[in-house]
């Protein structure tokens, strides 16, 4: 850290680091020392005939003194006396002289939660006219996180005193009106105060893991609310279990990832309640529209379902892509949203083409999505293809999907479904031959660690063995000969619902620690495979707060391929296109280790973990 340099020419009362200019070094010391002890005189013995032996407490105290002067010593001589100590004013490497030291990674204001103690040292470290002289980067991060954990204390300290609000005011019509009363103190609307009470209250009676998180400052409110809004439907008993699946981690996910961990929380500690809110909410499914700020218009449809709005999407965005190629300005944002308005109103916005017939002319613009006026892939009033399949991952466990548990699945681009709406999804796509199947195998975490697609199995075995499985429409896994492969990894069978033949699944390691590279590329670019599973254990960004899918990410090598890097697992990774170029930057740093965890490093020097993606277990 960088040190405050000393005046000039300091007056030795106000200074006292004077007297360790030209210390003595160690081998004068000792010549000195003898020839003092060559000087003094021996004792005489009669001196000392009358003297009593020492006691073992006081021969201890005497090495304590000798001790404590040996360090002295040492100290007047080296110039270092400890922080605090008289004469310490000299600086050292690794020492900071900043108002904000106590901040800097690691330091004890660093990791204090937030209370009215740290309130009052972080507004000391800023200085005059918040300058924040002599604060170094590392060390205004601290600041800004202490800050933060200030605002969530004293957020949590709010919300205790509407607590007490609402108890004292427990009958019925004085707890419909205290509302009223906390809006006109705080310039609310009623609807937002009596949002506070009962958040204040949820907190209070059903969430005490959240509600001590707030109040240390390890999460914020905004994250308080997100778990208080998704455990809304669970008993006290259940919400505790939901927060207790997700505390460990919600400090460091961003409000989505949050979002997404606490909702399969829920689905885990309670499936059916899950599933009612889902049906329950679909009754309120609708479209509304508002004025933005700016003068245009807004269009959203609310509670429609899943696997429909994703085939919506799907077609919204290959509209965009025929507008782009007929040359329509714009990003894909702006795109999208031109084609969202071509498929529900029957327009196409591409541009129109100047044509020469028997003395030239303008040619009509077309009246509906598609080329000389037809319409795009599938019409837009055709219907909605059937099935879900090819451009969407659904992730569910294999137990979910063979009805022995009711466990979450997970919707690339959403979120969780519930193992109803995923065995529905699942049966839906197993009706679709141009569906693929994986297999993943996680860890007691979540984790992958192994990977096989599945395969039509030789063509004069395509014909099932046996029955199909249990009910008729669920999904069996099993070894592919008797014995199973060894440790697991090998070749299986995949049974999916319907008619069609077994599947051949060949389940590969994803460990990296140690890695045998048996997926390694020999040039600079990856294989299918190997870009696959580094997709598959990574399913986002490797960034801490980044969530871009890794199917749309850059794979990109940890130590460059230039430098020497493997193509390979253990030195690659998915990162979108912003984050590939923020490792590039010279003053942040990506280290790769054998777990797959990523730890990035940021030109201020504090670090950040991500950890491989976590599956539905």
């Amino acid at each position: 850290m960088p040190a405050e340099p000393v005046p000039a020419d300091p007056g030795r009362e106000d200074d006292l680091a004077w007297l360790d200019r030209d210390p003595m070094t160690a081998a004068e010391r000792e010549e000195w020392l003898d020839r003092i002890c060559d000087q003094d005189d021996p004792p005489e013995e009669e001196e000392y005939e009358d003297s009593a032996p020492l006691t073992v407490e006081e021969l201890a105290e005497v090495r304590q003194a000798a001790a404590d002067d040996l360090l002295a010593v040492e100290a007047a001589t080296t110039g270092r006396r400890g922080p605090g100590q008289p004469g310490s004013a000299r600086l050292f490497p690794g020492e900071s002289s900043s108002p904000a030291a106590g901040f800097g990674p690691g330091m004890p204001l660093d990791v204090l939660p937030g209370g009215p103690g740290l309130a009052v040292a972080a507004d000391a470290a800023a200085g005059e006219e918040d300058g924040f002289a002599g604060v170094s980067d590392g060390e205004l991060i601290g600041l800004v996180c202490a800050w933060d954990r200030v605002e969530a204390h004293a957020a949590a300290r709010k919300l205790a005193a509407i607590a007490e609000l609402g108890r004292r005011n427990p009958g019925a019509q004085d707890a419909e009106f205290a509302a009223d009363q906390l809006a006109c103190a705080l310039g609310e609307s009623r609807g937002r105060a009596e949002t506070l009470l009962g958040l204040a209250g949820y907190l209070e009676t059903r969430l005490p893991g959240t509600r001590a998180a707030l109040v240390d400052g390890t999460i914020s409110r905004y994250k308080a609310e997100l778990i208080v809004g998704a455990t809304q439907l669970l008993d006290p008993a259940e919400a505790r279990a939901a927060e207790q699946e997700i505390l460990d981690r919600a400090a460091r996910l961003t409000p989505g990832g949050l979002r997404a961990a606490i909702a399969r929380a829920v689905m885990k500690v309670a499936p059916e309640k899950a599933r009612e809110r889902r049906e329950r909410a679909a009754k309120d499914a609708r479209v509304e529209r508002w004025i933005e700020d700016s003068g245009n218009a807004s269009l959203m449809g609310c509670e429609l379902p899943p696997d429909e709005v994703l085939a919506a999407d799907q077609r919204i965005t290959a509209w965009a892509q025929e507008l782009k190629k007929a040359g329509l300005e714009g990003g894909m944002d702006q795109l999208r949203a031109r084609a969202y308005l071509d498929l529900l109103l029957g327009k196409d916005s591409r541009p129109r083409r100047e044509t020469t017939a028997g003395g030239g002319g303008d040619s009509a613009g077309s009246d509906g999505p598609g080329p000389a006026g037809a319409a795009p892939p599938d019409g837009p009033a055709g219907p909605v293809p059937a099935g879900f399949a090819g451009r969407v991952t659904l992730t569910a466990p294999l137990a979910t999907l063979a009805r022995l548990a009711d466990r979450p699945g997970e919707l690339s681009g959403l979120g969780p479904v519930d193992p109803w709406l995923a065995r529905d999804l699942a049966a839906a796509a197993a009706a679709n031959p141009k569906t693929t199947w994986c297999v993943t195998v996680t860890d007691e975490y979540g984790h992958a660690i192994g990977h096989g697609c599945a395969r039509p199995g030789p063509k004069n075995h395509r014909k099932r063995a046996g029955p199909g499985p249990p009910r008729g429409n669920g999904f069996s896994f099993t070894p592919a000969s008797r014995d199973g492969p060894s440790g697991g990894y090998g070749i299986w069978t995949l049974r999916t619902p319907g008619n069609g033949p077994d599947l051949t699944v060949a389940l590969d390691p994803l460990t990296t620690d140690p890695c045998d590279h048996r997926h390694q590329a020999r040039g600079h670019d990856p294989g299918v495979k190997l870009r696959h599973l580094s997709q598959v254990r990574h399913a986002t960004c490797t960034s801490p707060i980044c969530r871009r899918p890794a199917s749309q990410a850059d794979f990109e090598h940890n130590t460059p391929y230039e430098a020497g890097g493997r193509t390979c697992l253990c030195n690659a990774g998915p990162k979108c296109r912003h984050d590939h170029r923020l490792k590039q930057h010279p003053r942040w740093h990506v280290e790769q280790r054998a777990d797959g965890t990523f730890r990035w490093t940021t030109p201020a020097g504090r670090s950040y973990d991500t950890e491989p993606t976590r599956y539905p277990i």
